[in-house]
């Protein structure tokens, strides 16, 4: 990437902010990936907190946040460096990220194969009917137990799957409506929505740069289109992919999306890295 890209993405998120910098001493730029990456994090943080959403948003959770505790036992435990592929979200679900601060984070995926511990807080709002009771949430989110129960399948051990993934979410923020309806950012209205994701793009950028991959897999066709467009205006040298949203909202998903994820890694070239045998 050249100088003047990275300036402009400097510019783009502003010079406030300092305090973020000196939050946790440990995040220098010469640090490990996972510091790195979770550094970037914090900064996108920082920047969120400014927006601000009127209807149908009434209640806004941040799992970076409130659930920053288990985010960062999963960021620190399996993001490594030298990762080729990073799987990207669009945003998290209730009973996924928003309990657990993991992507696609179906609670017994988080708890059992990825074995990700600690503790989860609270947004300062919650919706009654979508309340935040982390590790011991019951509920399952399918999105999360397809994607996770996919690889688990397809790698044995998650060590495997980290040794070339990673899988992060566009954005960190979960929409409720007063009905505690999720809504996605496809769903908020046009002004605030790109103001939004203005900001998630360069964080994404920023992330990619400092994990190194060079491909980009979008996880359904928005989180693709998102990353081609933000990565490219940025000039960040990566290929970019997609991947069927393993989503119950999507037919195709619930005739059998494991096999349609299959043959579109393989057709990626990613299934033969992925395979326990």
């Amino acid at each position: 990437m050249s100088d003047g890209n990275q300036q402009s993405r400097t510019l783009a998120f502003g010079d406030g902010d300092k305090e973020v910098a000196q939050r946790d001493q440990r995040f220098k730029p010469n640090a490990s990936a996972s510091s790195r990456f979770l550094q970037v994090e914090l900064e996108l943080n920082a920047h969120l907190r400014r927006l601000t959403f009127g209807e149908p948003v009434r209640f806004i959770y941040n799992p970076l946040e409130y659930a920053w505790n288990t985010h960062r036992c999963y960021v620190e435990k399996y993001c490594g460096g030298g990762q080729r592929i990073l799987f990207l979200g669009m945003n998290p679900g209730p009973f996924g990220m928003a309990q657990t601060g993991v992507p696609f984070g179906e609670v017994r995926s988080v708890v059992d194969w990825l074995q990700v511990t600690g503790e989860v807080g609270h947004p300062d709002e919650e919706h009654p009917k979508r309340q935040i009771t982390g590790l011991a949430c019951t509920r399952k989110e399918v999105s999360g137990a397809r994607f996770w129960g996919f690889f688990r399948k397809l790698c044995g051990e998650p060590e495997l799957f980290f040794r070339h993934c990673f899988v992060h979410n566009l954005c960190p923020l979960i929409f409720m409506s007063a009905t505690g309806k999720n809504l996605t950012p496809p769903d908020l209205p046009a002004a605030e929505r790109e103001a939004l994701l203005k900001l998630c793009d360069i964080a994404l950028c920023q992330a990619v740069e400092a994990l190194g991959v060079s491909m980009v897999i979008g996880v359904g066709r928005v989180a693709e289109q998102r990353a081609r467009r933000a990565l490219s205006a940025a000039g960040v040298n990566v290929r970019v992919e997609g991947i069927m949203h393993p989503s119950p909202r999507n037919p195709l998903a619930n005739k059998g999306w494991e096999g349609v994820a299959k043959a579109k890694l393989e057709e990626l070239g990613v299934l033969s890295l992925l395979s326990s045998t």
